[in-house]
């Protein structure tokens, strides 16, 4: 009879986040197929399983799958693991799924810590519908590209990102989807867990500079706001938010008319509209 190849969702940082059942398993396998087997090994150490354990990630999970679905095939039990959380979310794992499920094999989930759903449930976002679209691309126009594709879902959206690419990536989100409640969560279950909650455009400001950013981040932006009442949306910019973001526009090389433009666009204000909160900024300053 064949094996079975179970999926083995591990702690995103506090080690206490790990299953019973998820422990019995990993004692039980034969193999655990690892993205890092010197990181599991840690793990795996701190627990007291001595396990054998071969490495299955991205640049080897081709060659590596059939390996595995052999030896599944001969009656070997194998656990799958990433180097923190759950498999096949952003991580190796999809190939040898497929193909075992492919020829027959039983594929266990044994589910745990994600830091998709960590990040959804304290971070006061709607969370009945959401979507999660994994990494955004690390290039401008690909990532602008994603995200106007993104624009009218009718859902929180859920990402991961770098910290080197978060302002790039909040500045892009900003104008693209234009002003939204967001939340960005980092380092989650560890002892500096933080969630960072605002506007798309605060979080801008807050995030500017990338050494402002730090371990790994989970960015949560809430859904179009198109269903709110035109008074309800502008009360939520101020003359202040939109010279700020002209501001920045205008030190990229774009003159005031046109950077007003852009800023109106990216806050989700009518040209009107825009154009009453900058004069009010002005007569502010000259009184």
């Amino acid at each position: 009879m064949p094996g079975a190849l179970y999926i083995v969702s591990t702690p995103i940082g506090n080690l206490e986040d790990i299953t019973q059942r998820a422990l019995r398993v990993l004692r039980e396998v034969d193999l655990i197929a690892c993205e890092d087997t010197r990181h599991t090994r840690k793990l795996l150490n701190h627990f007291g399983i001595d396990a054998r354990t071969i490495s299955y990630h991205e640049h080897n999970e081709r060659e590596r799958a059939p390996e595995l679905c052999e030896l599944l095939a001969s009656g070997k039990e194998i656990a799958l693991v990433s180097d923190a959380g759950t498999p096949l979310i952003s991580d190796p794992g999809f190939r040898l799924t497929k193909l075992a499920v492919e020829k027959g094999i039983r594929v266990v989930p044994v589910p745990g810590a994600t830091a998709l759903i960590a990040a959804l449930m304290g971070s006061g976002l709607a969370s009945e519908q959401f979507l999660y679209a994994g990494f955004l691309p690390a290039r401008a126009n690909a990532r602008r590209a994603k995200l106007e594709k993104l624009r009218a879902v009718p859902a929180t959206l859920v990402f991961y990102e770098a910290p080197h690419r978060i302002a790039a990536t909040l500045r892009d989100a900003l104008e693209v989807l234009g002003e939204r409640p967001a939340v960005i969560a980092r380092e989650l279950t560890k002892v500096h867990e933080e969630f960072v909650t605002g506007s798309l455009g605060e979080l801008a400001q807050r995030f500017h500079a990338t050494n402002q950013a730090r371990g790994e981040m989970v960015l949560l932006i809430g859904g179009p706001l198109s269903d709110r009442s035109d008074d309800s949306h502008n009360q939520m910019t101020t003359p202040g938010q939109l010279a700020e973001l002209m501001s920045e526009f205008e030190s990229a090389g774009l003159p005031a008319k046109a950077a007003l433009k852009k800023a109106a666009r990216a806050l989700g204000l009518k040209r009107d509209e825009a154009y009453r909160l900058w004069e009010d900024q002005k007569n502010r300053r000259s009184r």
